[in-house]
Protein backbone atom coordinates (compact mmCIF):
# COMPACT_ATOMS: atom_id res chain seq x y z
CA UNK A 1 0.00 0.00 0.00
CA UNK A 2 1.44 3.42 -1.32
CA UNK A 3 1.69 6.18 1.56
CA UNK A 4 -1.10 8.12 0.01
CA UNK A 5 -3.28 5.86 0.93
CA UNK A 6 -2.12 4.42 4.47
CA UNK A 7 -2.86 8.33 5.07
CA UNK A 8 -6.25 8.40 4.30
CA UNK A 9 -7.04 5.29 6.04
CA UNK A 10 -5.11 6.78 9.13
CA UNK A 11 -7.14 9.93 8.98
CA UNK A 12 -10.32 8.31 8.67
CA UNK A 13 -9.67 5.68 11.51
CA UNK A 14 -8.34 9.02 13.57
CA UNK A 15 -11.84 10.47 12.83
CA UNK A 16 -13.48 8.03 12.90
CA UNK A 17 -16.02 8.69 16.76
CA UNK A 18 -16.08 12.55 15.13
CA UNK A 19 -17.54 11.47 12.11
CA UNK A 20 -19.96 9.19 13.28
CA UNK A 21 -20.95 11.57 16.46
CA UNK A 22 -21.76 13.71 12.71
CA UNK A 23 -23.91 11.57 11.06
CA UNK A 24 -26.05 11.07 14.29
CA UNK A 25 -26.64 15.02 14.30
CA UNK A 26 -27.23 15.25 10.97
CA UNK A 27 -29.82 11.84 11.73
CA UNK A 28 -31.68 13.63 14.51
CA UNK A 29 -32.22 16.46 12.50
CA UNK A 30 -35.06 15.37 10.89
CA UNK A 31 -35.99 16.14 7.37
CA UNK A 32 -39.59 14.21 5.98
CA UNK A 33 -39.47 15.47 2.11
CA UNK A 34 -43.08 17.43 2.29
CA UNK A 35 -41.84 19.67 5.64
CA UNK A 36 -40.09 22.38 4.29
CA UNK A 37 -38.98 23.72 8.19
CA UNK A 38 -38.12 20.46 8.91
CA UNK A 39 -36.02 19.81 5.29
CA UNK A 40 -34.63 23.71 5.67
CA UNK A 41 -33.60 23.36 9.29
CA UNK A 42 -31.61 19.81 8.44
CA UNK A 43 -30.49 22.21 5.52
CA UNK A 44 -29.35 24.69 8.39
CA UNK A 45 -27.22 21.73 10.47
CA UNK A 46 -25.75 20.64 6.55
CA UNK A 47 -24.32 24.10 6.22
CA UNK A 48 -23.12 24.50 9.43
CA UNK A 49 -20.82 21.12 9.70
CA UNK A 50 -19.85 22.29 6.05
CA UNK A 51 -18.48 25.35 7.28
CA UNK A 52 -16.87 24.02 10.33
CA UNK A 53 -14.91 21.01 8.77
CA UNK A 54 -14.06 22.74 5.22
CA UNK A 55 -14.54 26.53 6.20
CA UNK A 56 -16.87 27.21 3.01
CA UNK A 57 -20.11 28.69 2.44
CA UNK A 58 -22.51 26.93 0.36
CA UNK A 59 -24.66 28.36 -2.41
CA UNK A 60 -28.16 28.47 -1.33
CA UNK A 61 -31.11 27.59 -3.94
CA UNK A 62 -34.45 28.83 -2.34
CA UNK A 63 -37.28 26.64 -2.82
CA UNK A 64 -40.95 27.86 -2.32
CA UNK A 65 -42.62 24.43 -1.36
CA UNK A 66 -40.02 22.26 -0.83
CA UNK A 67 -36.66 22.63 1.07
CA UNK A 68 -33.76 24.74 -0.55
CA UNK A 69 -31.11 23.07 -2.58
CA UNK A 70 -27.21 23.73 -1.55
CA UNK A 71 -23.94 23.35 -2.92
CA UNK A 72 -20.70 23.40 -1.76
CA UNK A 73 -17.52 23.55 -3.51
CA UNK A 74 -14.04 22.89 -2.60
CA UNK A 75 -10.81 23.79 -4.90
CA UNK A 76 -10.38 26.25 -8.09
CA UNK A 77 -10.19 24.95 -11.50
CA UNK A 78 -12.27 24.24 -14.69
CA UNK A 79 -12.82 21.19 -14.48
CA UNK A 80 -15.26 19.53 -11.77
CA UNK A 81 -16.29 16.15 -9.47
CA UNK A 82 -19.88 16.42 -8.72
CA UNK A 83 -20.89 14.70 -5.78
CA UNK A 84 -24.76 14.04 -5.58
CA UNK A 85 -26.29 13.74 -1.95
CA UNK A 86 -29.77 14.28 -1.35
CA UNK A 87 -30.94 14.84 2.68
CA UNK A 88 -34.47 14.73 2.52
CA UNK A 89 -35.85 11.16 4.13
CA UNK A 90 -39.62 9.27 3.60
CA UNK A 91 -39.88 9.40 7.24
CA UNK A 92 -42.39 11.42 9.25
CA UNK A 93 -40.98 13.40 12.31
CA UNK A 94 -40.86 11.09 15.37
CA UNK A 95 -41.28 7.64 13.64
CA UNK A 96 -37.86 6.64 13.84
CA UNK A 97 -35.57 6.58 16.73
CA UNK A 98 -32.06 6.92 16.15
CA UNK A 99 -30.20 4.00 18.29
CA UNK A 100 -27.65 1.69 18.41
CA UNK A 101 -27.53 -2.18 18.43
CA UNK A 102 -24.64 -4.10 17.97
CA UNK A 103 -22.50 -2.70 14.91
CA UNK A 104 -25.97 -1.53 13.37
CA UNK A 105 -26.80 2.17 13.73
CA UNK A 106 -30.56 2.78 13.22
CA UNK A 107 -32.87 5.64 12.43
CA UNK A 108 -34.47 8.04 10.07
CA UNK A 109 -32.33 8.11 6.36
CA UNK A 110 -29.17 7.33 8.12
CA UNK A 111 -28.96 4.94 5.14
CA UNK A 112 -31.28 6.62 2.36
CA UNK A 113 -28.81 8.68 2.73
CA UNK A 114 -27.07 10.76 5.38
CA UNK A 115 -24.55 8.35 5.37
CA UNK A 116 -23.28 8.85 2.39
CA UNK A 117 -23.60 12.64 2.82
CA UNK A 118 -21.68 12.59 5.91
CA UNK A 119 -18.98 10.29 3.80
CA UNK A 120 -18.99 12.70 1.33
CA UNK A 121 -18.24 15.76 3.46
CA UNK A 122 -15.41 13.98 5.36
CA UNK A 123 -13.81 12.52 1.60
CA UNK A 124 -13.48 16.11 0.76
CA UNK A 125 -12.34 17.04 4.20
CA UNK A 126 -9.43 14.10 4.40
CA UNK A 127 -8.42 15.32 0.87
CA UNK A 128 -8.15 19.18 2.41
CA UNK A 129 -6.20 18.16 5.62
CA UNK A 130 -4.05 15.96 4.00
CA UNK A 131 -3.20 18.34 1.22
CA UNK A 132 -3.73 15.09 -1.38
CA UNK A 133 -3.89 16.50 -4.92
CA UNK A 134 -6.74 17.13 -6.54
CA UNK A 135 -7.05 17.42 -9.97
CA UNK A 136 -10.19 19.11 -10.48
CA UNK A 137 -12.92 21.08 -7.94
CA UNK A 138 -15.35 18.89 -5.92
CA UNK A 139 -18.72 20.02 -5.96
CA UNK A 140 -21.25 18.40 -2.98
CA UNK A 141 -24.96 19.00 -4.44
CA UNK A 142 -27.27 18.54 -1.42
CA UNK A 143 -30.80 18.63 -2.67
CA UNK A 144 -34.30 18.51 -0.75
CA UNK A 145 -36.81 16.49 -2.79
CA UNK A 146 -35.32 13.26 -4.20
CA UNK A 147 -37.90 10.95 -2.37
CA UNK A 148 -40.21 12.47 -4.05
CA UNK A 149 -38.77 12.58 -7.59
CA UNK A 150 -36.81 15.17 -7.54
CA UNK A 151 -39.06 17.98 -9.53
CA UNK A 152 -37.26 20.82 -7.67
CA UNK A 153 -34.03 19.90 -8.09
CA UNK A 154 -33.53 18.56 -11.38
CA UNK A 155 -32.66 21.01 -13.34
CA UNK A 156 -29.90 22.19 -11.23
CA UNK A 157 -28.33 18.21 -11.31
CA UNK A 158 -28.12 18.52 -14.84
CA UNK A 159 -26.78 22.02 -15.00
CA UNK A 160 -24.10 21.24 -12.56
CA UNK A 161 -23.60 17.54 -14.39
CA UNK A 162 -23.02 19.42 -17.60
CA UNK A 163 -20.44 21.38 -16.37
CA UNK A 164 -18.93 18.31 -14.46
CA UNK A 165 -16.11 15.30 -15.66
CA UNK A 166 -18.09 12.73 -13.49
CA UNK A 167 -20.54 12.39 -11.24
CA UNK A 168 -20.19 9.98 -8.08
CA UNK A 169 -23.89 9.49 -6.16
CA UNK A 170 -23.42 9.02 -2.49
CA UNK A 171 -26.76 6.60 -2.79
CA UNK A 172 -26.46 3.62 -0.37
CA UNK A 173 -24.60 0.70 -1.49
CA UNK A 174 -26.30 -2.52 -2.39
CA UNK A 175 -27.44 -4.13 0.87
CA UNK A 176 -25.38 -7.13 2.66
CA UNK A 177 -23.08 -7.14 -0.54
CA UNK A 178 -21.46 -3.84 -0.31
CA UNK A 179 -21.49 -3.77 -4.35
CA UNK A 180 -21.30 -0.50 -6.32
CA UNK A 181 -24.65 -0.36 -8.42
CA UNK A 182 -23.69 -0.27 -12.17
CA UNK A 183 -27.45 0.25 -13.70
CA UNK A 184 -30.84 1.31 -12.20
CA UNK A 185 -34.14 1.20 -13.37
CA UNK A 186 -35.89 4.09 -14.86
CA UNK A 187 -39.33 5.06 -13.98
CA UNK A 188 -41.89 6.48 -15.48
CA UNK A 189 -45.44 7.78 -13.67
CA UNK A 190 -49.25 7.44 -15.16
CA UNK A 191 -52.35 9.11 -14.18
CA UNK A 192 -55.43 7.89 -16.35
CA UNK A 193 -58.91 9.44 -16.38
CA UNK A 194 -61.51 7.75 -17.27
CA UNK A 195 -64.76 9.13 -18.01
CA UNK A 196 -68.35 6.90 -19.08
CA UNK A 197 -71.79 7.63 -18.48
CA UNK A 198 -73.65 8.10 -14.77
CA UNK A 199 -77.15 5.85 -14.72
CA UNK A 200 -78.94 4.96 -11.49
CA UNK A 201 -77.94 1.11 -10.90
CA UNK A 202 -81.49 -0.38 -10.52
CA UNK A 203 -83.81 1.70 -12.69
CA UNK A 204 -81.47 2.30 -15.74
CA UNK A 205 -78.42 0.33 -15.90
CA UNK A 206 -78.09 0.02 -19.72
CA UNK A 207 -78.39 3.51 -19.98
CA UNK A 208 -74.91 4.36 -18.51
CA UNK A 209 -71.37 3.44 -19.29
CA UNK A 210 -69.10 2.53 -16.32
CA UNK A 211 -65.84 3.97 -16.13
CA UNK A 212 -64.76 1.21 -13.45
CA UNK A 213 -65.68 -0.98 -15.45
CA UNK A 214 -63.54 0.56 -17.87
CA UNK A 215 -60.72 1.01 -15.49
CA UNK A 216 -60.79 -2.99 -14.96
CA UNK A 217 -60.16 -3.70 -17.95
CA UNK A 218 -57.04 -1.39 -18.50
CA UNK A 219 -55.73 -2.41 -15.60
CA UNK A 220 -55.85 -5.88 -16.43
CA UNK A 221 -54.34 -4.70 -20.00
CA UNK A 222 -51.57 -2.93 -18.52
CA UNK A 223 -50.73 -5.14 -15.89
CA UNK A 224 -50.27 -7.97 -19.10
CA UNK A 225 -47.53 -5.12 -19.98
CA UNK A 226 -45.02 -6.42 -17.12
CA UNK A 227 -42.27 -8.89 -18.12
CA UNK A 228 -40.18 -10.34 -15.85
CA UNK A 229 -37.51 -11.74 -18.14
CA UNK A 230 -36.86 -7.88 -19.19
CA UNK A 231 -37.31 -6.40 -15.87
CA UNK A 232 -40.17 -4.50 -17.12
CA UNK A 233 -42.66 -3.77 -14.32
CA UNK A 234 -46.37 -1.79 -15.09
CA UNK A 235 -48.34 -1.65 -11.70
CA UNK A 236 -51.71 0.42 -11.00
CA UNK A 237 -50.92 1.08 -7.80
CA UNK A 238 -53.95 3.34 -7.08
CA UNK A 239 -57.68 3.21 -8.22
CA UNK A 240 -60.61 4.78 -7.37
CA UNK A 241 -63.85 5.90 -9.05
CA UNK A 242 -67.41 6.15 -8.60
CA UNK A 243 -69.36 8.08 -5.95
CA UNK A 244 -72.23 6.05 -5.03
CA UNK A 245 -73.12 1.90 -5.28
CA UNK A 246 -76.42 2.30 -7.16
CA UNK A 247 -75.04 4.82 -9.98
CA UNK A 248 -73.25 3.03 -12.56
CA UNK A 249 -69.77 5.13 -12.46
CA UNK A 250 -69.13 7.96 -14.29
CA UNK A 251 -65.43 8.49 -13.53
CA UNK A 252 -62.77 6.39 -12.53
CA UNK A 253 -58.97 7.27 -12.00
CA UNK A 254 -55.97 5.22 -11.76
CA UNK A 255 -52.07 5.74 -11.24
CA UNK A 256 -49.69 3.98 -12.80
CA UNK A 257 -45.80 2.77 -12.07
CA UNK A 258 -43.23 1.82 -14.79
CA UNK A 259 -39.85 0.67 -13.80
CA UNK A 260 -37.55 -0.39 -17.50
CA UNK A 261 -34.14 -1.09 -17.55
CA UNK A 262 -33.59 0.40 -20.12
CA UNK A 263 -34.87 3.89 -22.06
CA UNK A 264 -35.69 2.25 -24.98
CA UNK A 265 -38.06 -0.03 -23.22
CA UNK A 266 -39.21 3.37 -21.30
CA UNK A 267 -40.49 4.47 -24.65
CA UNK A 268 -42.23 1.83 -25.71
CA UNK A 269 -44.01 0.86 -22.71
CA UNK A 270 -44.65 4.49 -22.48
CA UNK A 271 -46.30 4.69 -26.62
CA UNK A 272 -48.78 1.81 -25.25
CA UNK A 273 -49.85 4.00 -22.00
CA UNK A 274 -50.14 7.20 -24.03
CA UNK A 275 -52.26 4.91 -26.99
CA UNK A 276 -54.42 3.27 -24.58
CA UNK A 277 -58.17 3.65 -26.24
CA UNK A 278 -61.28 2.62 -25.07
CA UNK A 279 -62.48 -0.71 -24.94
CA UNK A 280 -66.41 0.61 -26.06
CA UNK A 281 -68.17 3.63 -26.83
CA UNK A 282 -69.07 5.66 -24.23
CA UNK A 283 -65.75 6.05 -22.60
CA UNK A 284 -63.16 8.63 -23.00
CA UNK A 285 -59.52 7.96 -21.69
CA UNK A 286 -57.18 11.01 -20.73
CA UNK A 287 -52.97 9.68 -20.27
CA UNK A 288 -51.15 11.96 -17.75
CA UNK A 289 -47.70 12.03 -16.91
CA UNK A 290 -45.17 10.33 -18.58
CA UNK A 291 -41.11 9.02 -18.09
CA UNK A 292 -39.51 10.54 -14.95
CA UNK A 293 -36.18 9.34 -14.35
CA UNK A 294 -34.49 7.02 -17.51
CA UNK A 295 -32.86 4.16 -16.75
CA UNK A 296 -29.19 4.41 -15.30
CA UNK A 297 -27.28 2.09 -17.78
CA UNK A 298 -24.10 0.58 -17.77
CA UNK A 299 -22.67 2.61 -20.46
CA UNK A 300 -19.19 3.03 -21.54
CA UNK A 301 -18.08 6.09 -19.84
CA UNK A 302 -19.68 4.73 -16.63
CA UNK A 303 -17.73 1.52 -17.10
CA UNK A 304 -14.33 3.30 -17.22
CA UNK A 305 -15.27 5.34 -13.79
CA UNK A 306 -16.26 1.68 -12.38
CA UNK A 307 -12.80 0.58 -13.23
CA UNK A 308 -11.64 3.83 -11.47
CA UNK A 309 -13.59 2.73 -7.89
CA UNK A 310 -12.53 -0.44 -8.22
CA UNK A 311 -8.44 0.57 -8.08
CA UNK A 312 -9.41 3.47 -5.67
CA UNK A 313 -10.69 0.53 -3.84
CA UNK A 314 -7.88 -1.92 -4.39
CA UNK A 315 -5.14 0.46 -3.05
CA UNK A 316 -7.02 0.91 -0.16
CA UNK A 317 -7.49 -3.38 0.16
CA UNK A 318 -10.20 -3.28 -0.37
CA UNK A 319 -12.68 -5.00 -2.92
CA UNK A 320 -15.73 -3.72 -4.51
CA UNK A 321 -18.12 -5.06 -7.60
CA UNK A 322 -21.07 -3.67 -9.42
CA UNK A 323 -24.64 -4.92 -8.89
CA UNK A 324 -27.39 -5.20 -11.62
CA UNK A 325 -29.88 -6.18 -12.60
CA UNK A 326 -31.28 -6.96 -9.27
CA UNK A 327 -34.72 -6.08 -7.86
CA UNK A 328 -32.89 -4.13 -5.40
CA UNK A 329 -31.94 -1.72 -7.65
CA UNK A 330 -35.47 -1.43 -8.92
CA UNK A 331 -35.81 2.12 -7.28
CA UNK A 332 -34.07 5.39 -9.05
CA UNK A 333 -31.71 8.10 -8.05
CA UNK A 334 -30.42 10.99 -9.24
CA UNK A 335 -27.53 9.72 -10.87
CA UNK A 336 -30.08 8.13 -13.64
CA UNK A 337 -30.73 11.72 -14.39
CA UNK A 338 -26.62 12.54 -15.14
CA UNK A 339 -26.09 8.96 -16.61
CA UNK A 340 -28.66 9.80 -19.37
CA UNK A 341 -26.79 13.04 -19.71
CA UNK A 342 -23.82 10.51 -21.10
CA UNK A 343 -21.35 11.85 -17.84
CA UNK A 344 -19.96 9.48 -16.42
CA UNK A 345 -21.80 8.17 -13.13
CA UNK A 346 -20.95 5.87 -10.47
CA UNK A 347 -23.81 5.09 -8.02
CA UNK A 348 -23.87 3.12 -4.85
CA UNK A 349 -20.68 5.02 -3.15
CA UNK A 350 -22.48 5.98 0.10
CA UNK A 351 -22.90 3.60 3.25
CA UNK A 352 -23.44 -0.17 3.46
CA UNK A 353 -26.45 -1.37 5.35
CA UNK A 354 -30.30 -2.07 4.52
CA UNK A 355 -33.68 -1.55 4.88
CA UNK A 356 -34.13 1.80 3.15
CA UNK A 357 -37.73 2.92 3.53
CA UNK A 358 -38.19 0.23 6.30
CA UNK A 359 -38.19 0.61 9.72
CA UNK A 360 -35.33 -1.74 10.41
CA UNK A 361 -32.94 1.16 8.17
CA UNK A 362 -29.36 1.14 9.58
CA UNK A 363 -26.02 1.09 8.47
CA UNK A 364 -23.43 -1.25 9.30
CA UNK A 365 -20.95 1.00 11.73
CA UNK A 366 -17.68 -1.33 10.97
CA UNK A 367 -17.99 -1.22 6.92
CA UNK A 368 -18.56 3.17 7.04
CA UNK A 369 -14.92 4.41 7.95
CA UNK A 370 -13.48 2.32 5.07
CA UNK A 371 -16.44 4.23 2.70
CA UNK A 372 -15.31 7.36 3.34
CA UNK A 373 -11.69 6.15 2.71
CA UNK A 374 -12.84 5.25 -0.64
CA UNK A 375 -14.60 8.39 -1.17
CA UNK A 376 -11.82 9.98 -0.84
CA UNK A 377 -8.86 8.03 -2.31
CA UNK A 378 -11.89 8.11 -5.31
CA UNK A 379 -11.37 12.05 -5.56
CA UNK A 380 -7.75 11.98 -6.08
CA UNK A 381 -8.34 9.41 -9.59
CA UNK A 382 -10.12 12.02 -11.46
Amino acid sequence: MEDKQQRILDYVAQHGEQIIEDLKQLVQAESPSDRKDLVDACGQKIRQLVKERLGIDGVIYPQELRGDHMTFTLGQGEGQILILAHFDTVWEPGRLTLHQEGDKLYGPGVLDMKGGLVASLWAMKACQDLGLPLAKKVCLLCNSDEEVGSSTSQALIEQMARQSSVVLCAEPAEAVTGNLKKARKGTGKYTITIRGKASHAGNDPQGGVSAVEEMAKQTLFLHSLTDYDKGTTVNVGVAQGGTRANIVAERAQMEVDVRTWTLAEAQRIDGIIQGLQPTRPGISLEVSGGIGRPALEFTPANQQAFALAQQAAEELGQHVEGAAGTIALGGGSDGNFTSALGVPTLDGLGAVGDGPHAEREHIELSRYLPRVALLANLLTKF
